[in-house]
């Protein structure tokens, strides 16, 4: 999970997490936002893995706009869920509660990009809240104009350097599909 406005180095290093995931068969969950949420469902797509997209509108409802072909990819050959009902209209609201949701729904998060004021936070959080493994990435840590990092390592986020880190957290699966870790 990660900023909407992604650097480009956020952006290399979504692709290059992604990748190492999908080899791993550990389905990519993520908001289908711009940036790292677009970056982390079309590397899992395009390297024959698994993506859910957690919407923070309805079902029937493309936003951002420029992602309708990919939200309707999505929901063809992976999986698009929404909290939310027919008719129900998008609000700034809908979607601090879609990352909640992401944080439910995966047994992993990981933040590769946000700033301080970044709704991906509200996911992080829940993580946290919920006893899931929460990672951040050690790029984002060592930035010194970000408070909320070192907040959330106090309560138990733990700092990625190395993906295979993530493999020791996850719930092992005999072989299967089950992972799932949150952009």
């Amino acid at each position: 999970m990660g900023s909407r406005k992604a650097s480009d180095e956020g952006e290399k290093r979504t692709v290059r997490l992604v990748r190492f995931l999908v080899s791993e068969r550990i389905a990519v969950v993520s908001g289908l936002a711009e940036g790292i949420d677009h970056s982390a469902h079309t590397t899992a797509i395009d390297a024959s893995g698994r993506t859910v997209a957690v919407l923070g509108t309805r079902l029937d409802r493309f936003y951002p706009k420029q992602h309708e072909s990919l939200q309707r990819s999505i929901m063809r050959d992976h999986l698009a869920v929404s909290q939310f009902a027919p008719g129900t209209p998008v609000s700034k609201g809908n979607f601090p509660q879609r990352n909640r949701t992401m944080a439910l729904v995966s047994h992993a998060s990981v933040i590769v990009e946000a700033g301080d004021s970044s709704g991906t936070l509200h996911q992080g959080w829940e993580a946290l809240r919920l006893g899931r493994p929460l990672f951040i990435l050690k790029s984002v840590t060592e930035r010194p104009d970000l408070r909320w990092p070192q907040e959330m390592i106090h309560y138990g986020a733990i700092v990625l350097s190395e993906p295979d880190l993530i493999l020791e957290l996850l719930p092992a699966d005999g072989g299967g599909l089950t992972s799932a870790a949150a952009f």
